[in-house]
């Protein structure tokens, strides 16, 4: 059985060192500060603890940016990663803490663009998770907008690639093809063979797989489920079978 990612922030765990504005953060809510990861005996932080923090420090720093109350954020958080009873005090007080830090959402984005800089595929993991978050009130608002926007450019996305993440959250363009990431002058066969491609890519076995807390797959649920509805829509459109 796999750990899960808040039991690995107990115990002898506490003291693995994720360095920078996430592992202060952290460190914050542990009572105690961690070291720098830069010579310390305990490696590469954990990815899947990196992920996680991440996601909290950067959602924290979205609903900062909009005036949401924080509860909505932190129930939106819950429904992607599993957090147990006993953990929701903790969760809360982390959203708390990344609220209030100096440290502009920029310098954790920034941590997380660098330790997954060769695995884009992480980074829009974290940003489809934040649009899960945004969407907590029914609405993904023009500040959260720019805010996500903001994240991704830091995260070295172009903005045609944000724009094809952001077509899976927002009813913007309504076009099946920009989620697809496909041209519409691919023939049938072309197309299928680029969507079967799209769906091993993106299927939620790949997340443990990647070292993400099993919790993540929802994430790549909810990505795949998109991309499965514009393909049904390209097919309907061509009549393919």
């Amino acid at each position: 059985m796999i750990q899960s990612i808040w039991g690995k922030l107990g115990g002898a765990g506490i003291g693995m060192a994720l360095g920078g504005p996430i592992g202060a953060l952290l460190g914050g809510v542990a009572g105690h500060v961690l070291v720098d990861r830069e010579g310390a005996p305990f490696g590469k932080p954990p990815r899947d603890v990196l992920f996680t923090m991440g996601l909290v420090a950067l959602a924290a720093k979205m609903a900062k940016a909009d005036g949401v109350v924080v509860d909505v954020e932190v129930k939106a958080f819950e429904q992607i990663v599993e957090v147990p009873e006993s953990e929701h005090p903790r969760v809360q007080r982390l959203f708390e803490l990344a609220m209030q830090t100096s440290e502009g959402f920029e310098s954790y984005a920034r941590q997380i663009g660098t330790e997954f800089k060769d695995e884009p595929a992480l980074l829009e993991d974290v940003l489809d998770g934040l649009f899960h978050i945004a969407k907590a009130d029914e609405a993904v608002h023009e500040a959260e907008y720019v805010y996500l926007k903001n994240v991704a450019t830091i995260f070295a996305f172009s903005e045609m690639e944000f724009e094809r993440i952001a077509a899976r959250h927002v009813k913007q363009s309504d076009d099946p093809y920009l989620i697809l990431k496909a041209d519409r002058a691919m023939n049938d066969d072309e197309l299928k063979r680029h969507y079967r491609k799209l769906v091993a890519e993106n299927h939620p076995d790949r997340e443990i797989a990647r070292g993400l807390p099993p919790e993540a797959v929802k994430i790549a649920t909810e990505r795949l489920a998109a991309i499965n509805a514009a393909w049904e829509r390209v097919a309907a459109e061509r009549n393919l079978r």
